[in-house]
This record gives C-alpha cells, sequence and structure tokens, in this order.
C-alpha cells in the first residue's frame, strides 16, 4: 500500500473545532465583555490560525500498511514514523463526531494493548474510506478475508424509549430537581436579571444535566451483530461510533443490576477490551455493551459474547457460588450474604453488592495475574481477599475469603488459567494448521483422519472447527 493523506478537509474541521472550543472557554461574559462584532472577529482570526495550522499538519501527516504494520508519518521540522503492529489492535473504531458528519468524513481509532491514549488516531477519513480501511486492518489483524462477504448475526438492540426512562432512574437525574432550587432561586430573587445572567444560568443548568443526556445521546439506536471474525456495536445520535472488536481480545464483562432498575427488572452490560485510551468518559463509552434491557435479554448477550451459557442467569444471586464464612459479617455485615465467587474450566465469576448488584465474569484464558491480599482487620479474623487481574482495567475480586480458602482459590486458578491458555493456543494452532493445509488443496483441511481433533471422519459433522475439545486436540500442538 502507497502512502496516504488525510481528507483535503481535515483543515477545515479541526478548525471549526478550536473555535467552538474557544467560544466555549470564552464563555457568555466574555461576549459581554468584548461586544458581538469584536467576539465575531476574534473567532474568525482563531478560525484562519486554526486551518492555517491545521493545513500545515495535514500536509506532513500521512500513512501506508506495510506488511502487517500500519505506519503514520508525521512532524514538520522533527520527522516521525510510528510503526504499530497488527497483532497489538484490541479494536479498530470509525467515529463519526456530529461536525465530521457534515462533511461526510469519519475518524478511524486503533486502540492497542498497553496503550494509555488512543493509538493513530487518523482524522478525518471519508466513510468509505475509513470503513475499507478498517476492513481491511481487521483482516490483517485477524486473519479473515477482508474481500469476502460478511454475515453480520444481530445480538442486541437498545429500546430508546427504555433508555430514556432508565437515565430518568439514575442519581443525576433525580439530583437535578434540587439543583435547579440553588440555580435558579438566586437567579430570581436578584433584581439585577440580564441576558447574560440568564445565559449562564442556563448553562449551569445544563451542566447539572449532562450526564444522562449525554448518555442518551452516545448510546442511542445501539445495535450489537456479529461475524465469524468480530463484535460490531453500532450507536450515538450525535456522534456516531462504530466499533469492531475481535472476541478473543475481550477482557472480562460487568452486568450490573441498579437500585432503580431493579424494580422493572432491567440491567446494564459492559465489557472490558484493553488497549482503550481516553478519560474515564471515553472509557465508558467505549466499553457500553448493554446500556439497558431486561435482566434476561442482558445475561443473553453476556452469554452470546463469552459462548458460555451458564451465565445466562436473570440475577447475579441465582448463580451457584462460594460465599465468605459467616466471621466476615464483622467486616462486611450487610454484604457479606451477597459475596461470592464461582470458578468453571472457562471462566471466573464473581457477584457483589447491596443497593448495585454485580457480577464480573473473567475468562481464564485472560487472566494476567492472581493476588491475595490481607489488611490488618482481615488478618484478625483470618480472611483474605483474592484478586483476579486482566490486561484491561477489569479486576475480579473475591472478597473475605477465609484464609486457607484463598490460597487454595489463587492456586486453582492458576492452574486453570495456564489450562485455559494451553487450550487456547492448541485451537489457534490447529485453525492456523487447517487454513494452511486449505491453501494448499488438501481436502478436508488436508488431514487424515487419526490427524483430526476428534480421531476420525467428517461423518456426523464430528470435527468441525469450533466444536473441537482441547484435550481431543494432537500432542503435537499443545504447548506449554
Amino acid at each position: 500500500m502507497t502512502r496516504r493523506r488525510l481528507h483535503p478537509l481535515t483543515p477545515l474541521v479541526r478548525g471549526a473545532k478550536l473555535v467552538a472550543l474557544a467560544a466555549v472557554a470564552v464563555s457568555w461574559r466574555g461576549l459581554s465583555d468584548l461586544g458581538l462584532v469584536h467576539w465575531l472577529i476574534a473567532m474568525l482570526v482563531i478560525l484562519l490560525g486554526a486551518i492555517l495550522v491545521s493545513a500545515v499538519l495535514w500536509a506532513v501527516t500521512g500513512y501506508e500498511v506495510a506488511g502487517r504494520e500500519l505506519r503514520i508519518h508525521e512532524g514538520l521540522l522533527s520527522r516521525r514514523v510510528r510503526s504499530i503492529p497488527l497483532e497489538r489492535v484490541q479494536a479498530i473504531d470509525v467515529v463519526r463526531p456530529a461536525l465530521a458528519r457534515v462533511f461526510g468524513l469519519a475518524e478511524l481509532r486503533l486502540e492497542v494493548i498497553g496503550g494509555g491514549k488512543t493509538e493513530a488516531p487518523l482524522a478525518y477519513l471519508t466513510v468509505a474510506g475509513a470503513t475499507e480501511l478498517r476492513a481491511s486492518l481487521m483482516g490483517l489483524a485477524t486473519g479473515a478475508d477482508p474481500a469476502e462477504p460478511v454475515s453480520e448475526r444481530p445480538l442486541f438492540a437498545v429500546n430508546n424509549r427504555r433508555l430514556m426512562l432508565a437515565q430518568l432512574l439514575t442519581p443525576q437525574a433525580l439530583s437535578v430537581p434540587i439543583a435547579a432550587v440553588f440555580v435558579v432561586g438566586p437567579a430570581i430573587a436578584r433584581p439585577d436579571w440580564t441576558l447574560i445572567g440568564a445565559a449562564s444560568t442556563i448553562t449551569a443548568f445544563l451542566g447539572i444535566f449532562q450526564v444522562p443526556v449525554r448518555r442518551v445521546l452516545d448510546e442511542w439506536g445501539l445495535r450489537i451483530t456479529r461475524d465469524s471474525a468480530a463484535l460490531r456495536v453500532r450507536q450515538g445520535l450525535l456522534n456516531k461510533r462504530s466499533q469492531t472488536v475481535p472476541p478473543k481480545r475481550i477482557q472480562g464483562v460487568k452486568l450490573t443490576w441498579p437500585l432503580l432498575w431493579r424494580p422493572a427488572g432491567w440491567a446494564r452490560a459492559r465489557m472490558d477490551v484493553a488497549g482503550y485510551g481516553g478519560d474515564g468518559e471515553e472509557q465508558l463509552r467505549a466499553g457500553t455493551l448493554v446500556p439497558v434491557a431486561s435482566a434476561s435479554d442482558a445475561a443473553a448477550v453476556l452469554s452470546g459474547v463469552l459462548h458460555e451459557a451458564a451465565f445466562a442467569t436473570t440475577d447475579a444471586h441465582d448463580l451457584p457460588v462460594a460465599g465468605p464464612p459467616r466471621r466476615a459479617r464483622w467486616l462486611a455485615p450487610f454484604a457479606w450474604s451477597r459475596i461470592g465467587v464461582a470458578v468453571t474450566d472457562e471462566f471466573v465469576v464473581v457477584r457483589e453488592g447491596v443497593l448495585t448488584r454485580e457480577l464480573v465474569a473473567v475468562p481464564l484464558a485472560r487472566v494476567q495475574s492472581v493476588r491475595v491480599t490481607q489488611g490488618p482487620w482481615q488478618r484478625a479474623l483470618s480472611l483474605a481477599t483474592v484478586s483476579v487481574d486482566t490486561a484491561g482495567g477489569l479486576v475480579a475480586t473475591a472478597r473475605l475469603r477465609d484464609c486457607a480458602d484463598a490460597y487454595r482459590l489463587a492456586d486453582d486458578l492458576a492452574t486453570r488459567s495456564r489450562a485455559a491458555r494451553r487450550a487456547y493456543s492448541a485451537r489457534r494452532a490447529y485453525s492456523a494448521r487447517r487454513l494452511v493445509l486449505d491453501d494448499r488443496g488438501h481436502p478436508d483441511g488436508g488431514q487424515p483422519d487419526s490427524a483430526r481433533p476428534d480421531g476420525g471422519g467428517s461423518a456426523g459433522g464430528r470435527g468441525q472447527l469450533g466444536q473441537d475439545r482441547p484435550d481431543q486436540l494432537p500432542d503435537d500442538l499443545v504447548g506449554d
């Protein structure tokens, strides 16, 4: 692929964004002090300067795909080339901010493991160009053929009416009437009521209400589909976001039952993907899986994403988990009976919560470390906490375990996670071998019956990819 530049309208869009930020920084008070004419002149000067600087940066910025790397060329005085191995890519998003949508443009964002911020944001490309580049990069990262027609299977679509009602049942929304009294009351009581004062009051009121409104705008029309290579999440009313996440990059999921949602039987779900940078709001926006749904629907999506039917439960406390000992009630008198942990050959699941109930599920193949910690009060009661860390920000914490049980649990988790990683590596190696042999033209994957995981032919549909058990794989494919 030859080196390419971003879209020629990129400087104009970036300049307009800087003008919008400058207008917010000046505020209503600045408009009052400068006057309308001088304020417009100042904004015009800022716009022209921003466009000029952005045009210079656009001229020295380019990108290319070389082998299995994406290379970003940038810099005027000091030239820099960033090489991003596609094996490290965790997710690829196509984001269409409201201003960019006016010009038919989109931004391509690559999220890589270990990145503190979004890596190589390509802003801006045409929507078709961004979509095509994403398919090409995702094909190189996952091995899927970008030219092959993609058949997407729908998993979930949010009910927008329910989304708005759910945001009204949040602490932020319920605090709005109280905040309105403190914001609007003093403004009405003042005799020198002016247009600037009214505008400032409205701005302050909107600032109070921005959290639920922003979530509605960000999560509006969320749809989840799945194809053979990735999970696709599309959402947003003003700013459109289209995420493409390979299922193997998901580090864990969290299912939450907020207190005010439980009478209606609603829950929400989030996924944790390593590498998502940005501030807390950006990570929250990128990790949304189910904004609101019935508990059974949210659990079904969770089950479909993780391929684990055991988690299709309508309540976190329906799971057969092991709870802490009774003496743990001295440290958590209300929560101790609701704390529990369950371990299978594929997952570790932790539940907790009194007012807001939560369930965290982490695939054992994604476990990075297992920790056992004790505070002074826990040592006095012979209790300990087991924490399971992933490459993302999600941590499965089993609190207030019996000390001996905590160390047994940590050892069991370490053993099971090693076995899960070996099985995962074996499946990947077997899949890679079948692809190579298929490319060579060998029939039926090119392997004799004795070398196939099920030890037989294709009768009855046995031995197909995705149905092979790890303990049935050939010995030469199972590594340490």
